[in-house]
């Protein structure tokens, strides 16, 4: 392992940190910089050395050194997912912004994911964000332009499906969020691609309806299931589908 991949893992369980304040504070309303990191149950402010990713959980056998209380298992399988996105998509995509957009862009979208499980809704702040990403990401004023249509061929067909199947339904059908990652499913995978990711996502839902019954599902996370499947797969799935 060189260092160029130690330097990227170590980017990635550092995003994955960060995400985890994402997930915790913007649902609340707080500032994501102020205060600084505190333990969410005493208050107490963490030491440095509290907010090493994965490390400090292992080290603190998962649990607040100050008051004792439990810390969520959340924080260090983020942060291992977020890490898992950046390798793969160095080794994918290489060293350079391209590739870090990239992979900033997943991990939005896994907090995003996650955020949905929690609160049923996601903030508009990290949906723009993944939007935007989504479409400047190759920085190539062409790609760019076709990844904006794209984003608004999908994002405006969710939106008209929203329309009628709530009306039809007589309930909300998927909320604004869900819209949004539609576009960001056609600016990074493109009208067949993305199409064949929307109806995986469906797939991915039935067992979890059937378990959840009448219980409202987050459909984030499946959309994002999808998206990363068919992102790393595509060139198989092209071939057989299409």
């Amino acid at each position: 392992m060189n260092l160029e991949t130690i330097f990227v893992i170590i980017l990635g369980l550092s995003i994955g940190s960060f995400l985890n304040v994402l997930i915790y504070r913007i649902p609340l309303g707080e500032s994501i910089v102020f205060p600084s990191s505190h333990c969410p149950k005493c208050k107490v402010k963490l030491k440095f050395w509290h907010n090493i990713p994965i490390l400090s959980y292992l080290f603190l056998k998962g649990k607040c050194s100050f008051c004792n209380s439990k810390i969520s298992i959340q924080y260090p399988i983020v942060e291992t997912i977020s890490a898992v996105i950046f390798l793969v998509i160095y080794l994918e995509f290489g060293f350079n912004l391209e590739a870090f957009l990239l992979a900033l862009l997943f991990s939005i979208i896994l907090a995003l994911s996650v955020i949905d499980l929690y609160h049923k809704a996601v903030p508009d702040s990290l949906n723009l964000t993944a939007l935007t990403l989504s479409i400047i990401y190759p920085m190539q004023l062409t790609e760019i332009f076709n990844n904006l249509e794209d984003a608004l061929l999908f994002g405006g067909a969710f939106a008209f499906l929203r329309f009628y199947v709530s009306y039809f339904v007589k309930r909300e059908a998927m909320g604004e969020g869900d819209i949004m990652i539609a576009g960001v499913i056609g600016a990074v995978l493109g009208t067949y691609l993305g199409a064949f990711a929307i109806f995986l996502s469906s797939i991915l839902t039935i067992p979890a309806i059937i378990i959840a019954k009448e219980r409202e599902l987050p459909y984030i996370p499946f959309l994002a299931t999808a998206l990363l499947i068919t992102f790393l797969f595509q060139d198989i799935i092209y071939k057989i589908i299409f």
